[in-house]
Formats: structure tokens, C-alpha cells, sequence
């Protein structure tokens, strides 16, 4: 596996989020990030099934899709995350893609985001978190959030700093009971409004006031 990104530093300054790898984190994820200094992603840790390391959830006209990648060894492995790897055989980017112009050619911002974000959909990947990393720094840069990204070096089950807010696994693809609706959805009119969906559904709706909603 081989990450590359300009934002990974060596020290983590002021208050840090930990958490595990996520494609297109859900809203509530960046809600807590906003908040923070820096975000330390966990890459030691076993890979889980039914959460967001592999899956992030968008609107449909009939409700929530789930955008799933699929892994080269399926979902019940004991792998450590970083080693994790994709099965590309399915061509998943491309469905992926097609599922999001599908649910999102309408919205007021998707015009503006879709070149950069087709290129992405085309660029090869092998391991899902070099994929989930493209997928961070991507959306970073679209919200403006300038937030430094460095990586766990050895599993702890417990953190014992004070600084360090522990959000590994406490964020679940469970429908969201926080907030209310602060921004106006696609589909809202006809199946309401769908809570803590990927932050890609906030930049389709709202673009460059997104930062704004989140804080």
C-alpha cells in the first residue's frame, strides 16, 4: 500500500479526532472534525464489517443508497486495515458513478464538482484506504477545511490522551438521530430529509456554504 498526501504530518497539535478509515465520511463525522486540530485515522486496526470503512450512503428519489466498495476478500476478513485491498473485477467506480449522477445531476452543485470528482472515479486504486484517503483529501479541499491528516503507528485499544477525542466505531451506518435539517436535500419534498448522509451530499446541495452548515 502506498499513501500519498501533503497534509500527513508526524505530531498531532491541539485537539485530535480519532478514527477508522471512512469513504466520503457521513456528515456527522465532519460535524466533530470541524472541531478539531487534527484528524488521526486508524490503519492498524481489523478491518469491520457494517460500517462506513467501505460504504458511505447518499439520496435517492426513493430514499438512502448505500455505495458500497467491495473488498477483495469480502467482508468477513481479519485483515489489519491497512492492508486491506479492493476488488476491482465488479468495475464498482463506474457504477458508483453513474449512481451519483443518477441521484444528484439536479442538485444545485453538482455541475460545478463533477469533472474533478469523475477524474477521481476513473483513478485506479488497490487498497481501500488509499481510496478512502483520496476520497478525504478530495472533500477537504472542496469545503475549504484545512485540517491536518497523520496515521496511527501502532494499535492502542485504549487512548489515554487527553487531547485525543476517540471516535473509532462510534459512528454507525444506523439512521442518525442528531440535529435537525439544515440544509434542503435533493429528493427532501417527497421522502423528507434524510439524515447524516456522506458529506458529498451536503457539497451537491449546498457547495461552497457547506464549511458554513457544518459549523
Amino acid at each position: 500500500m502506498v499513501l500519498n498526501s501533503d497534509n500527513m504530518t508526524e505530531q498531532a497539535d491541539g485537539k485530535v479526532l480519532l478514527i477508522e478509515s471512512q469513504y466520503f465520511p457521513p456528515i456527522e463525522v465532519y460535524k466533530a472534525l470541524v472541531k478539531c486540530d487534527t484528524l488521526q485515522l486508524e490503519q492498524f486496526e481489523h478491518y469491520q464489517k457494517v460500517s462506513y470503512r467501505n460504504r458511505c450512503y447518499i439520496a435517492g428519489p426513493n430514499g438512502r443508497i448505500t455505495l458500497s466498495v467491495p473488498l477483495s476478500k469480502g467482508k468477513n476478513q481479519r485483515t489489519v486495515m491497512k492492508d486491506i485491498k479492493i476488488s476491482n473485477e465488479e468495475k464498482w467506480q463506474g457504477q458508483h458513478w453513474k449512481t451519483l449522477v443518477s441521484a444528484y445531476r439536479r442538485s444545485p452543485w453538482f455541475e460545478y464538482y463533477e469533472p474533478e470528482l469523475e477524474t477521481l472515479y476513473t483513478r485506479p486504486f488497490n487498497y481501500l484506504l488509499d481510496w478512502n484517503m483520496a476520497c478525504l483529501e478530495w472533500a477537504n479541499k472542496q469545503l475549504g477545511l484545512k485540517v491536518p491528516v497523520i496515521f496511527t503507528k501502532e494499535y492502542q485499544k485504549e487512548v489515554v490522551d487527553p487531547s485525543v477525542t476517540d471516535a473509532r466505531d462510534s459512528i454507525l451506518p444506523e439512521p442518525a438521530v442528531f440535529g435537525e435539517p439544515e440544509y434542503t436535500q435533493v429528493f427532501q419534498e417527497r421522502i423528507g430529509f434524510i439524515r447524516n448522509l456522506s458529506i458529498l451530499d451536503l457539497l451537491f446541495c449546498e457547495g461552497k456554504q457547506s464549511l458554513e452548515v457544518l459549523s
